[in-house]
């Protein structure tokens, strides 16, 4: 049986894909891997897919370079889908625009904050992944290797390779799927979510030299700030593994990535292991996102909004302990 989503897809002529701003490797694979399945298997139907600069190590996947950014001219769609994407404001920049114009519009996320600010929603919070999300709603007859590739480095992007605990039996099974058609995981897995360029290797270094404990080595941040970003010719693509990192030290419960915009905001990024529910610390300052792994942004400085996130997470550990 067809799901809404290819229903939907089916009944249009003109389909624009976006996900959020800032594109992290899960809105690159889910967006690109629906972008793939249209193109793939209904060739009739003319697709656009938006996203912001994307990193490099996202380029892998087919049909990166067919990517745009938003005009200023207005263009109206039969159908206007969002993938990975919260909150309507946090859409790619530029596409709001595309959005309120589309005739019909869908939503297709797995945060447990999202606003449901579509006509139509469709939010799994406990799948691993926007990837693993669209996944579902496709046919799986018809996933060809381009399609399953992007999804496939969505899915290792946002479950950490399988090892966070939003990774299911069913995100397993449907990697094995992906891997069946023909993706090449170890390439992937390396090429996606381990190797770095020279200079990302330059900026997670120094960012943690100049990481901080508290809490008795129970939390861990460290503040990535506009010199850094200048001296080392880096940009917030760059930023890719470091909370990750963080999260890694030995018996750290909540690690917290900081990093300035030439905008004059400071975005934090938030990671738990086991017990602090960080959604809610990021949601403090209007972020959101999952309970082990949740952002937000604020503007201005970053030091007096870190006081106020520490204590919330001091909270939460006591009441671990």
């Amino acid at each position: 049986m067809r799901s809404f989503l290819e229903n939907q897809i089916m009944g249009s002529q003109t389909v624009a894909i976006a996900g959020h701003t800032r594109p992290d490797g899960d809105c690159v694979g889910s967006c690109m891997g629906l972008y793939n399945y249209i193109r793939e298997n209904y060739p009739d139907i003319s697709v656009d897919v938006y996203l912001e600069p994307i990193s490099d190590s996202y380029k892998l996947v087919k049909g990166a370079e067919e990517i745009q950014q938003p005009g200023t001219e207005p263009k109206v769609y039969d159908l206007f889908i969002c993938l990975d994407t919260s909150q309507k404001d946090r859409l790619t920049q530029g596409a709001e625009l595309y959005f309120d114009m589309a005739k019909a519009t869908i939503n297709v996320d797995h945060h447990v904050s999202n606003t449901q600010f579509a006509q139509v929603n469709h939010v799994v919070g406990e799948a691993s992944s926007a990837s693993e999300v669209v996944y579902d709603l496709l046919d799986r007859d018809k996933i060809g290797l381009a399609a399953a590739e992007a999804l496939y480095m969505g899915i290792i992007c946002d479950s950490g390779v399988f090892k966070y605990s939003s990774t299911s039996e069913h995100t397993m099974q449907i990697a094995g799927h992906l891997m069946a058609i023909g993706v090449d995981s170890g390439r992937f897995i390396d090429e996606v979510f381990y190797e770095r360029s020279y200079i990302q290797a330059q900026l997670l270094g120094q960012a943690l030299l100049n990481s901080i404990c508290v809490f008795e080595g129970r939390c861990i941040y460290t503040v990535v700030h506009r010199e850094m970003f200048e001296r080392f010719g880096a940009d917030h693509n760059d930023l890719e593994g470091i909370v990750e990192q963080l999260r890694l030290t030995k018996g750290i419960e909540v690690a917290i990535l900081i990093s300035e915009t030439k905008e004059g905001t400071c975005k934090f990024s938030f990671r738990s292991k086991r017990y602090v529910d960080v959604n809610k610390v990021a949601a403090i300052f209007g972020g959101g996102g999952h309970v082990r792994a949740a952002g937000c942004t604020v503007h201005g400085s970053y030091k007096e909004p870190l006081k106020i996130f520490l204590e919330a997470i001091e909270g939460q550990l006591e009441t671990d302990v």
